[in-house]
């Protein structure tokens, strides 16, 4: 090993963070490609740089100023992903006891109660091996389009199951890997053991931790579904706008071709801004790094500022919509499956927290009301 101080790296717990680092230093060239669209990078240094000098009692805590977006990875010659460099250092500092999670009260008690007994609700049909798999951000920021998506889903799938929980990628993108197994792998199991094979996410990051942990689930989004399936019923329609590919599927081809489908087929024009797809951008809030590092947070925002100019933006992720949508016009595609004028207008209706907690609560007792599962349940208290 290169890289500094490796007599305090403990073998057992420090592995995974050790090999990371010798990845980076072996293979990265130092040509600066990941470097420049990057605050993170141009305040600390290039990956192979910031690997050499990686010295747990000085600068352990230094990967939670990193969005985790992945777009060095995208865009490095020598196909090399720092991100997984950075995560590891994360789970190394969050289990060696290192990271004061104090800063992430707000967002790791958010996520608590999406797992809570009060909040959370499995509700399986008769014959059902198909979920419906919202995400927290959906469901308490748009309840209504929620279960009018479920009611749209039921068309083609009438047995499909719903799901309110989270998957925890807070915690997965904190490193707090050993609660993000515990729960994850509860969740899944559950699932499976009730013959659960597919998932239909709305949320990105739902899709990528399902995409990766969800052994024996295959996961898709309800926009390759709905592309393929169809559109529920709405007024013609022509409008232009922008798109916002959220950076948790930045590689996942097939995802941002549906979306782009469905944007058309509801009637708006895109026109797309310089970073896209595979090369696309974190809107901010990536990595949770806005509790820790909020400059480099809204460094992120601004780009979308200047790339979108007077366009609304659109995006399929509750979180970016949220995110940017506090600086910038943005609304989400699955408000737009029901009322694309509006969304142009913007007339769409988004609730706002603490209010998000009472339409989770809400709808819960709604699709409790509404189905005749065969199959229920709450979660229990973690």
């Amino acid at each position: 090993m290169k890289h500094n101080n490796t007599s305090r790296i403990s073998p057992d717990i420090d592995a995974p963070l050790s090999a990371a680092l010798d990845e980076v230093i072996q293979k990265c060239s130092a040509c600066g490609a990941c470097q420049t669209k990057c605050r993170f990078l141009q305040i600390h240094g290039l990956p192979k740089a910031i690997a050499e000098a990686y010295d747990p009692a000085s600068n352990a805590l230094l990967a939670y100023e990193c969005s985790l977006c992945g777009l060095c990875g995208a865009v490095c010659p020598e196909r090399l992903d720092p991100t997984l460099l950075f995560l590891a250092m994360r789970r190394n500092a969050a289990g060696t006891g290192r990271m004061d999670f104090s800063h992430y009260k707000t967002i790791l008690g958010y996520e608590k109660r999406g797992n809570s007994p009060l909040f959370s609700y499995y509700g399986l049909p008769e014959g059902c091996d198909t979920i419906f798999f919202p995400g927290c951000t959906l469901t308490g920021t748009r309840p209504e389009t929620t279960h009018r998506i479920f009611t749209h889903l039921r068309n083609s799938i009438p047995n499909v199951g719903i799901v309110l929980d989270c998957c925890n990628k807070i915690s997965h993108d904190l490193g707090r890997q050993h609660h993000f197994i515990t729960m994850f792998d509860e969740m899944r199991r559950f699932l499976t053991s009730h013959h659960v094979h597919n998932v239909l996410a709305a949320c990105p990051n739902c899709y990528d931790v399902f995409h990766e942990y969800g052994k024996g689930l295959r996961v898709e989004t309800i926009y390759e579904h709905l592309s393929r399936n169809g559109l529920p019923a709405h007024q013609p329609f022509f409008g232009q706008v922008t798109l916002h590919d959220p950076c948790p599927l930045r590689m996942e081809e097939g995802i941002h071709k549906a979306v782009r489908d469905v944007a058309v087929k509801l009637g708006f024009s895109i026109r797309e801004m310089k970073h896209k797809r595979n090369r696309t951008v974190c809107c901010g809030e990536g990595g949770s790094v806005g509790f820790w590092k909020s400059e480099f947070a809204n460094e992120w925002t601004r780009l979308r500022k200047t790339e979108a100019g007077d366009l609304p933006i659109l995006t399929y992720c509750a979180g970016c919509a949220g995110f940017l949508g506090r600086k910038l016009r943005t609304f989400h595609i699955a408000d737009a499956l029901f009322s694309p004028q509006d969304c142009i207008n913007g007339n769409v209706k988004v609730v706002k927290a603490p209010f998000t907690y009472l339409k989770r609560l809400q709808l819960k007792r709604r699709f409790k009301r509404e189905l005749k599962p065969a199959v229920s349940r709450s979660r229990s208290a973690p």
